[in-house]
């Protein structure tokens, strides 16, 4: 199995999905849905996730389902990557949560729940950080190359640097930091997470260069990962918006290389874009509007990647 991709993941299926109030104040992406009670806003992102489970079981990916629960109130569960991650050491890494309500998502079944299936040598926590107001919300403000254990982020209210720091020298990995920004009623302000605009396969990176205003950090990370061997596929700051650069580089059923996405993503994308990624895998995408729009994340946001070796 690849170090950098893998075909075991977890995700968690939502009880009360809705719009977070406490994660709007940065996620510019987050959209009110008008006219819709709760009730039916909950029942569609309940069948779009079905839908994508549904769509990447069928590619042959082991997916982890664990049920969210009633309470605490946890809005932006479906979003599990951002408060844990996944290491072929055998480790699990918990994260600095911005929001307090999303603080609530770190449940302790779920890790007994993983460990009866999973090898968990260790479970590392940077939680302490949030007495300290800092944050690092795992890999939706980490991009990890695995293999060449870079940590690529994009510094913002939930990405901060002394926390990638004491990420990096725990786990060897180098960073590579920048910042990325987008354009919000004239101003340009920070992308809260840098999976919004940025993916990283075994062999591409899709990013977009042009939310990296500055030339310097701009032409560093391009340095990195053609130095890492990447295929560097751009995307515009209009793609960003249809959540394009929120990717994530699977394996299917015997080792098949997926591309995964929503399909507002997909179908922004032009035939050269997708000339470019279809050299990585086949493009698998699925429909999942409501969650896009009212949570401001869309299909990486919802996959976190299992690494640690199966019992």
């Amino acid at each position: 199995m690849s170090k950098q991709i893998t075909n075991s993941i977890m995700m968690i299926r939502p009880v009360s999905f809705s719009m977070n109030e406490e994660t709007a104040v940065n996620n510019y992406y987050q959209q009110k849905e008008e006219n819709t009670s709760a009730a039916d806003i909950q029942n569609q992102a309940l069948a779009q996730f079905d839908a994508m489970v549904e769509r990447l079981e069928g590619e042959g990916v082991h997916v982890t389902v664990i049920e969210d629960t009633p309470t605490p109130a946890t809005p932006d569960s479906i979003f599990p990557n951002n408060w844990i991650s996944f290491h072929t050491d055998g480790t699990l890494r918990l994260y600095p949560m911005y929001a307090e309500n999303r603080r609530k998502e770190r449940r302790e079944d779920i890790l007994e729940t993983l460990k009866k299936t999973f090898d968990v040598t260790d479970v590392i926590s940077y939680t302490h950080w949030e007495e300290k107001e800092a944050y690092l919300e795992g890999t939706g403000s980490l991009l990890l190359d695995r293999t060449g254990r870079i940590a690529c982020a994009a510094l913002s209210d939930r990405s901060m640097m002394e926390v990638i720091d004491a990420f990096c020298k725990g786990t060897g990995f180098k960073p590579v930091t920048f910042h990325a920004l987008q354009s919000v009623d004239g101003k340009r302000l920070p992308i809260y997470h840098t999976n919004v605009m940025m993916c990283l396969g075994e062999a591409f990176a899709v990013v977009c260069l042009d939310s990296i205003d500055d030339l310097e950090e701009r032409e560093n990370l391009v340095e990195v990962l053609e130095d890492t061997g990447k295929e560097i596929i751009e995307i515009s700051e209009d793609q960003v918006e249809q959540f394009a650069g929120n990717m994530l580089q699977i394996l299917g059923a015997d080792d098949q290389r997926l591309v995964v996405m929503s399909s507002s993503a997909y179908h922004s994308l032009d035939q050269e874009q997708m000339d470019q990624l279809s050299k990585h895998g086949k493009l698998v995408h699925s429909d999942i509007h409501t969650i896009e729009k009212l949570g401001g994340g869309s299909a990486r946001c919802m996959i976190a990647e299992i690494f640690n070796p199966k019992k």
